[in-house]
């Protein structure tokens, strides 16, 4: 097989196939080890955090892994050392894939609050400590997955603009989380959802520089 294509997919089917496909069997063996274990905490999660533990858990480490190796089985074949790997990792660093896997969970997240809107008709997002209803609380539901396409997409793009869309959304969620736990206390959502959006947006504001114009608009693969 010449093209990349079949072993990338090979590789989202079953981890680690697209590198033995190559002839690399030591990686090949580091992803498939490197998958069980990271499957394994997140059963482990399922059974003693709940469901949404383990969800969480898939998205954050389980599949960006996955879509790492998948780029990975894609990539010209190297020697097989533990070096491929690093230098597939330098190469989503340089090119900032990993602020467009970041775009692309902005997208996901879109769909499901899209979902949750239309499933729950009677849903009401809390704002500043109340549930506004009528066309106040349509606006503020649609807002949700709105922002969350449009910084979705332009993170898939590294466009600029997306970057302070993003902090002004982060900075209207801290204010929003604050008040929430100022006025409701502990609340194990609100308190995933502010751990998680601080962590996001430091991660963000330290690739900020992926985000300034460059001369070639898209990067190579």
């Amino acid at each position: 097989m010449s093209s990349p294509l079949p072993h990338a997919l090979l590789s989202a089917l079953i981890p680690g196939s697209g590198q033995a496909l190559k002839r690399q069997p030591r990686s090949a063996a580091v992803v498939v080890l490197t998958t069980a274990a990271l499957l394994g905490v997140a059963w482990s999660l399922a059974r003693t955090g709940g469901p949404g533990a383990a969800v969480f858990f898939l998205m954050l480490l389980v599949l960006p892994w996955w879509a790492f190796q998948c780029y990975d089985a894609a990539l010209p074949a190297r020697p097989d050392s533990f070096a491929g790997l690093r230098e597939t990792w330098r190469l989503v660093w340089i090119r900032a894939h990993d602020i467009r896997y970041l775009g692309g969970l902005f997208l996901l997240t879109a769909v499901t609050d899209f979902y949750i809107i239309v499933a729950n008709p009677d849903y009401a997002l809390t704002v500043f400590c109340t549930k506004p209803g009528g066309l106040w609380g349509l606006a503020a539901k649609a807002q949700s997955p709105t922002l969350h396409v449009l910084i979705g997409y332009g993170f898939l793009r590294l466009r600029r603009w997306s970057l302070f869309l993003y902090l002004a959304y982060a900075g209207f969620g801290l204010l929003n989380a604050t008040a929430n736990f100022a006025c409701f206390g502990y609340g194990r959502v609100r308190t995933v959802f502010l751990i998680t959006l601080l962590a996001f947006t430091a991660y963000v504001i330290w690739r900020r520089r992926c985000f300034r114009p460059a001369p070639a608009t898209r990067a190579p693969l």
